[in-house]
């Protein structure tokens, strides 16, 4: 019985393999068979599809300006880089967020009578380490292609426009209401200004120049007039002394003598004087004549007493009158004596003149002076006004130049893109790619048919090791 089962055996031991290696033939064969052939139905049924491609530059670099407002002030604006703020923050994420939002695609849709879904979303990559974004649109031919990356980069950027306009409103109505409120408080700073310049009549600071410059000039004239005065006091003292005869005396006998009054009772005196001696020589006193001319004298007398007193102010004695003061003496000597009468009178008259010049200018410096001071004091108050009137001045215009200036800088939170590639005409097919799939395929079938084999050995190893085995266990 064992013979048997080993003479049966051994012979099909060849037949059972070389099915098996049939098998894994037909298997590989079948294998390769299909993936060539869904490669070749991959490549003839599915539709070409074409990629246009761009590339986008945000630029990197701030700006700043500066505009300087003589004896006002200066205003500035900065737009600094937006790669600046911070290491963990790209605004490229922010565009590359806006650009695949829904309104921009379907913006960019609309512009070619398609819906969002057919549109399609582009493929965005932000390029490391630089300021560049690359942009692919995909479509059923070229044109198309190239057609959604223009219609997509019109959209773009109208959205960023109108990003860019609500920032500057924003900004504006910002500007706008600080601009109000520094126009409030310059109008306000102005009438301060104007109401208190009206009330204190100081305009500018000219008026305390100009009132110092007076009392400068008075005080120059004062001590001319002081050193006329001394001399002319010394002269005074001289020409007293000299005639032993005070400036008094002397212009009480010019005034005296000016009067024609006093002079006609002065003659009337001399003349009854002069009668009465002649009368006395030759009658007896109680002689009716000598009384009569007597009395006539008397009368002369008290009315020269009276004019005397009445022209100089204060009890008049005769006999002094006619020794000292009678300048009119027919001597030789007299016409010099009254010479010097006249001019000490006259040198007293301009040491009066002199002394009353120097009491009115001390008058007018004192006056000056007093307005000075109150012109000193209400200068701090008019300076501080004016320091803030020239801040709400700078205030004022440096709000409305940052205002103008703002408008102008529309690109502050969204940088203005540059287009460094302009969309492609693509003239190939993105998909399907030949030769990428032929190159699938052959690793396909070079992977599979090396499965197989591989699959085959083990396969015969392990049988050929059990077939001996068995033959092993039935010699024994």
């Amino acid at each position: 019985m064992t013979k048997y089962i080993e003479v049966s055996a051994y012979p099909g031991k060849s037949t059972a393999n070389q099915g098996r290696w049939q098998n894994y033939l037909l298997l590989g064969i079948a294998t390769n068979l299909a993936l060539w052939v869904l490669a070749l139905l991959y490549i003839k049924l599915t539709p070409p599809t074409y990629s246009s491609s761009s590339t986008i530059n945000l630029p990197g670099g701030g700006s700043n300006a500066s505009v300087n407002l003589p004896g006002i002030g200066q205003a500035s604006y900065e737009n600094s880089s937006p790669y600046t703020f911070s290491a963990t923050q790209d605004p490229r994420e922010n565009y590359k967020f806006i650009a695949l939002s829904e309104p921009v695609l379907k913006s960019a849709a609309a512009q070619l009578n398609m819906s969002a879904q057919e549109f399609g979303e582009p493929r965005v990559k932000v390029v490391d380490n630089t300021t560049v974004m690359t942009i692919e649109f995909r479509g059923a031919s070229p044109q198309e292609a190239q057609q959604k990356s223009v219609a997509f980069y019109k959209a773009f950027e109208d959205r960023l426009n109108e990003f860019r306009q609500q920032e500057v409103l924003k900004k504006e109505v910002g500007f706008q209401r600080a601009l109000n409120s520094a126009q409030q408080k310059l109008q306000v700073s102005q009438q301060r200004l104007s109401n208190y310049k009206a009330r204190s009549g100081l305009n500018s600071e000219a008026q305390i120049s100009d009132l110092t410059s007076n009392i400068e000039q008075l005080r120059r004239q004062r001590a001319e007039i002081v050193a006329q005065q001394q001399q002319t006091t010394a002269r005074f003292r001289q020409l007293s002394a000299n005639l032993k005869v005070s400036s008094e005396q002397a212009s009480d006998a010019f005034s005296l003598q000016t009067d024609q009054i006093f002079q006609q009772n002065l003659k009337n005196y001399s003349d009854a004087s002069a009668a009465l001696v002649v009368l006395e020589s030759k009658f007896l006193p109680d002689h009716p004549t000598v009384v009569a001319e007597r009395a006539k004298r008397d009368a002369a007398e008290q009315a020269l007493l009276a004019r005397g007193q009445t022209l100089v102010g204060r009890p008049v004695n005769l006999e002094n009158l006619i020794k000292q003061l009678n300048v009119s003496s027919n001597s030789s000597n007299g016409t010099p004596r009254e010479a010097l009468y006249q001019e000490l009178v006259t040198v007293q008259s301009e040491q009066k003149g002199l002394i009353a010049q120097a009491q009115t200018i001390d008058q007018q410096i004192a006056e000056l002076e007093n307005r000075l001071k109150n012109l000193a004091q209400q200068q701090t108050t008019l300076d501080a006004l004016k320091r803030d009137l020239q801040v709400a001045e700078a205030v004022f215009s440096s709000t409305l130049t940052r205002l103008d200036i703002g408008k102008s800088n529309a690109f502050g939170s969204y940088p203005l893109i540059q287009i460094l590639q302009e969309p492609s005409l693509p003239d190939s097919p993105s998909q399907p790619k030949k030769s990428y799939t032929f190159l699938g395929a052959a690793m396909g079938s070079l992977f599979v048919t090396t499965g197989i084999v591989l699959l085959w050995l083990r396969d015969r190893k392990r049988r050929t090791f059990h077939d001996e085995l068995y033959y092993t266990r039935v010699e024994k």
